[in-house]
């Protein structure tokens, strides 16, 4: 069949306007007092957005936007999470540099056209494998729709009062995973493709295959300079498809396992350079990204249990005589329904579980919601080729659904976030002003911001090329080591006044995640991130509190270690308690922006 892709287009419609309704809803909520900046969806972006600020101000592959430490001759940084994931980044910040897009903007955009593609390329492979432009229009706005749904995460916790509504559409995590989904998807169309579905003979494997092959292994090398969890889903693909299809044996198995064979050593090829940066990494990405050895075996996760829904239906069909066992389109089916269940047992094999809620909520769910929808489509096949009436109906009613169910997750879940989007917003003017204050010192990147709004101060960076003291997202980056990020949270804690009783009544009984995370990490706040789960226990507290004690006891900005301060931005109802501040510096040249109140530091 001729594509033709004006459903697909509305369809890319939808998935960006869905991906742009926090930025709608900033509008609204802030009107004629709106500064300018991103409504995010998800309190990591932060971290994404300011190495994406750092590469559209031209500084290095390895850079520490929140200390300002870049990559040099004289000063070599290790490999981060952001440096070796750079493809995504890069795709964003090369066009914004050229086009003069600021970061946030470049967030926003990149969002939404990320929302579109993927939306274009899932829309792609369904109407390939089915003959229905319809039912791939409803498929596609279903499936990324859906995606917290098939998580089992999302609007649907709150609705049934199980858990409240978080994340917003998880895939649209910008750019992560969000530009990764449209390489990831459009593997899969080229798979699609590359497996016969449009071969009429064996004569016509000569030539097309070869671009086939070539934009299978493009696809895959951009999704493992991407996500981690994306490229290693779409390995786990491969190697599912690999496997299935020697045991099955579907027709042309010969010719395909020699296109997959080839597809493969192009993927291992593009694996090579990733391993080497990865041998470089900083060894404060093992401590943030929780590994654990394990060989547990892990089978009731929503993906999963989806999964085998459709394996189950795979099977009764085939034994019915609906579905042809060794048919190309089930056997597809069928290699999607097993991945994520292979996506969270590899451990079985490897003995290393690394964060598997990431696989849960940002890859796996959405794999497993289009092993939905092409059963759905196995079922339909022959109405769809007749163009039944009953088949528009089915595909109308699905877009419906979906189209529904997108805008339920954008009023449960996007509140969420509105109270600190708008404080973000509110602090823009100030973070601003510090970039004019450096725009032209030579060593901008190192002037260091004390920032006593916790989520504001995490967004400065994405703002203005200056270094913090310390932020929420400060660890995730190679420039400090896990040591020196607790000390500089000791010494915000120290210039704020924060008492121990305080700090510790905090963490036993009021919920001070931030913290929790800062002085124990992300593995200790709560049970969503890996199996070997500790809460912290209160003696452990009472023992960091008590060193918090004596750092504050003993601190001297001027001593080694410390951080010196250029500037200070504060609200204006934290103005009052300055004491810890003023013991060492000096402020001057106040200039207040809203509710937030920027001084220069000068240390007395």
């Amino acid at each position: 069949m001729k594509l033709r892709w004006r459903l697909g287009i509305v369809a890319g419609i939808f998935l960006a306007v869905f991906s742009l309704y926090p930025q709608f809803k900033m509008l609204y909520l802030r009107g004629d007092a709106w500064n300018g900046h991103y409504a995010y969806n998800d309190i990591d972006e932060v971290a994404y957005a300011a190495y994406l600020k750092a590469l559209i101000d031209g500084r290095p592959r390895k850079n520490d936007p929140y200390t300002g430490r870049d990559d040099s001759s004289e000063d070599p940084q290790p490999e981060s999470l952001f440096s070796i994931q750079f493809a995504a980044p890069y795709s964003i910040a090369l066009p914004a540099r050229v086009l003069g897009i600021d970061a946030p903007w470049a967030m926003t955009i990149a969002g939404a056209l990320a929302a579109f593609l993927t939306a274009l390329a899932v829309f792609w492979l369904l109407a390939r494998m089915f003959g229905s432009e319809l039912f791939a229009m409803a498929g596609s706005i279903v499936v990324l729709a859906g995606g917290a749904l098939f998580a089992g995460e999302g609007a649907i916790g709150e609705i049934l009062g199980t858990s409240y509504s978080y994340p917003y559409f998880p895939g649209f995590r910008r750019y992560i995973p969000a530009m990764a989904f449209p390489a990831f998807f459009a593997m899969l169309a080229l798979l699609w493709k590359l497996l016969g579905s449009e071969r009429e003979d064996e004569s016509s494997a000569g030539s097309q295959p070869l671009a086939l092959i070539a934009g299978v292994v493009l696809c895959f090398a951009f999704t493992v300079y991407s996500y981690f969890y994306v490229w290693t889903s779409a390995a786990a693909v491969l190697a599912c498809l690999t496997a299935i299809w020697l045991i099955f044996r579907p027709e042309r198995y010969v010719s395909d396992l020699k296109a997959l064979a080839i597809v493969g050593v192009g993927c291992v090829l593009a694996v090579v350079p990733y391993g080497y940066m990865l041998s470089k990494r900083s060894h404060t990405m093992d401590d943030v990204q929780l590994l654990v050895l394990t060989r547990e075996l892990d089978l009731t996760r929503p993906p999963e249990m989806i999964g085998f829904m459709v394996l189950a239906v795979i099977l009764v069909g085939a034994a019915s005589g609906i579905f042809r066992l060794r048919d190309k389109a089930t056997l597809f089916t069928a290699v999607l329904a097993v991945t994520p269940a292979v996506l969270f047992n590899q451990q079985l094999i490897t003995g290393r579980s690394l964060q598997p809620i990431h696989y849960q909520v940002f890859i796996g769910n959405y794999i497993a919601g289009l092993a939905v929808l092409c059963a759905i489509g196995l079922m339909w096949r022959e109405a769809f080729a007749q163009r039944k009436r009953a088949a528009v109906i089915l595909s109308t009613v699905l877009a419906t659904v979906g189209i529904v169910w997108g805008f339920v997750e954008c009023h449960y879940t996007v509140r969420i976030l509105d109270e600190v989007n708008i404080a973000r917003d509110e602090a823009l003017p100030a973070a601003r002003r510090v970039a004019e204050l450096t725009k032209d010192d030579p060593q901008r990147h190192k002037r260091t911001v004390l920032h006593l709004g916790i989520a504001e101060g995490d967004d400065l960076p994405t703002l203005a090329p200056a270094a913090m003291l310390w932020a929420r997202h400060q660890h995730v980056f190679p420039g400090v080591t896990w040591q020196e990020n607790k000390e500089r949270y000791y010494q915000q804690l120290c210039y704020q006044g924060v008492g121990g009783e305080q700090l510790a009544n905090g963490m036993k009984h009021g919920g001070d995640f931030v913290s929790m995370i800062a002085l124990f990490g992300w593995g200790r706040h709560t049970d969503r991130l890996n199996a070997e789960y500790k809460p912290l226990t209160f003696g452990e507290i009472d023992d960091e509190v008590r060193v918090y004690e004596e750092y504050c006891a003993a601190f001297d900005p001027r001593q080694p270690g410390a951080v010196p301060l250029d500037y200070l931005i504060t609200p204006e109802e934290l103005e009052p308690y300055m004491d810890g501040i003023d013991r060492w510096y000096e402020r001057t040249d106040r200039e207040q922006f809203g509710r937030f109140i920027l001084y220069k530091l000068t240390l007395k």
